[in-house]
C-alpha cells in the first residue's frame, strides 16, 4: 500500500510540473521511479505506457484546434516509429539481466544530461524567436519557409532512439531540433507538432518494452490516475506561478540527476549543484544583457523593441564599401 502511495503521489507532482511548465514527463518520471527503487527498464515500460494515454489528450486538443504542423509531424513519424519500436529489442541484446539494468540507468543519465543542456538551448531559441517576432510584427511568418525532409527525418529517427531505450527525449531533445530547423515556426504550432508525433512514437517504443518486459499494472495504474489530475492542476496554476523559475529549477535537478545516475560521486553532485545555482542566474542575465534586455527584471514592451531593433535584419544589405579614387 506504501508503495502505491508513493507512486500516486511522484505521478501527481510531476503532473503539476508537467501542466505548469510543458516540459516532457519522461524526464521527471523516469529517474524518479528509479530513485524509488524500481528496475530502469520497468520504469522506462511502464512510464512509456503511461505516456501514451497522458500524450494523446494534449495531441487531441492541439489537433481540435488546428496548430499542428501536419507535414512536420508525419516526417517525424517516418523517423522515430522504427527507432523506437527497436529500443526494447536493443535493451535485450545487451546482455544478462543485470547488464540490461545498468546499461538502461547509464543511458538515463546521459539522456538526462542532455534533456538539460537542449532545455537551456531551447530557452536561448525562444528568446531569439521572441525578439526576431517584435522586429518583423505582422510580417512574420509562422511557417516554415522550406521544409527539410531528410533533417526532419533524421531528427525523428535520433529523437526515437532515445526515447526506445529511456523514454526521455520526445519532448526536449526533438523540440529543441525542430526550434533549430523552423526558427520561424510559432510557439504554439510546435507544440502541437511535437505532440501530434509524439503519440505514435511513444506508442511503438511502448510497444517494443511490453514485448520484452511486460507491464506492471501496480506502477502502470497509479502513474495514470496521479498523473492525470496532477497536470490538470498544474495547468491551472500555470498563470499564477513564475515559470521561469520553475523550469530553470528543473532543468538543474535534470542536469544534476543525470550526473548522478553516470555514477559522479555525491560530493561532485552537490558542488556541480551550487555551482549551477550560483553561476546560472549569473550567465543566463549576461545572456539578456548580450541582447539589450535587463539582466533580471522582466523585460518590458519598450525593452523588447529596443532590444529587436538590434537584431540584423535579413531584408537589410550591408552598406557597399566606398570607393576611392
Amino acid at each position: 500500500m506504501g508503495d502505491i502511495a508513493s507512486l500516486l503521489l511522484v505521478a501527481f507532482g510531476v503532473g503539476i510540473v508537467i501542466g505548469l511548465t510543458g516540459m516532457g514527463g519522461g524526464a521527471l518520471m523516469t529517474p524518479a521511479l528509479v530513485f524509488l527503487g524500481i528496475p530502469p527498464t520497468t520504469a522506462v515500460a511502464n512510464d512509456l505506457v503511461a505516456a501514451a494515454v497522458n500524450k494523446s489528450v494534449g495531441a487531441a486538443t492541439h489537433l481540435r484546434h488546428g496548430s499542428p504542423n501536419l507535414k512536420l509531424a508525419g516526417l517525424l513519424i517516418v523517423g522515430s516509429v522504427p527507432t523506437a519500436a527497436a529500443g526494447g529489442w536493443i535493451i535485450s541484446q545487451v546482455g544478462s539481466a543485470e547488464e540490461q539494468q545498468t546499461f538502461v540507468k547509464l543511458a538515463i543519465g546521459v539522456a538526462l544530461v542532455l534533456a538539460a543542456g537542449t532545455y537551456v538551448l531551447r530557452t536561448f531559441l525562444n528568446l531569439r524567436h521572441k525578439l526576431r517576432s517584435v522586429a518583423e510584427g505582422s510580417k512574420h511568418n509562422n511557417e516554415p519557409e522550406v521544409v527539410r525532409v531528410i533533417p526532419t527525418i533524421i531528427v525523428g529517427a535520433t529523437g526515437g532512439l532515445l526515447v526506445g531505450l529511456t523514454s526521455v527525449g520526445s519532448g526536449s531533445l526533438i523540440m529543441v531540433a525542430l526550434l533549430m530547423l523552423y526558427p520561424r515556426l510559432a510557439p504554439n504550432r510546435l507544440v502541437g507538432t511535437d505532440l501530434v508525433q509524439a503519440i505514435p512514437l511513444v506508442l511503438a517504443a511502448a510497444i517494443g518494452h511490453v514485448m520484452y518486459a511486460g507491464i506492471d499494472w501496480a506502477i502502470l495504474i497509479p502513474l495514470i490516475v496521479g498523473g492525470s489530475p496532477g497536470t490538470y492542476l498544474g495547468a491551472r496554476l500555470s498563470s499564477w506561478v513564475p515559470q521561469g523559475v520553475v523550469r530553470r529549477g528543473i532543468a538543474i535537478v535534470l542536469a544534476l540527476t543525470g550526473i548522478g545516475m553516470l555514477g559522479l560521486p555525491s560530493v561532485w553532485v552537490g558542488i556541480a549543484g551550487a555551482a549551477l545555482l550560483v553561476l546560472g542566474p549569473i550567465f543566463w542575465g549576461m545572456v539578456r544583457k548580450s541582447h539589450g534586455l535587463p539582466p533580471f527584471a522582466d523585460a518590458t514592451d519598450e525593452d523588447l523593441q529596443a532590444a529587436a531593433a538590434r537584431l540584423p535584419r535579413p531584408d537589410r544589405k550591408p552598406p557597399a564599401h566606398s570607393q576611392h579614387g
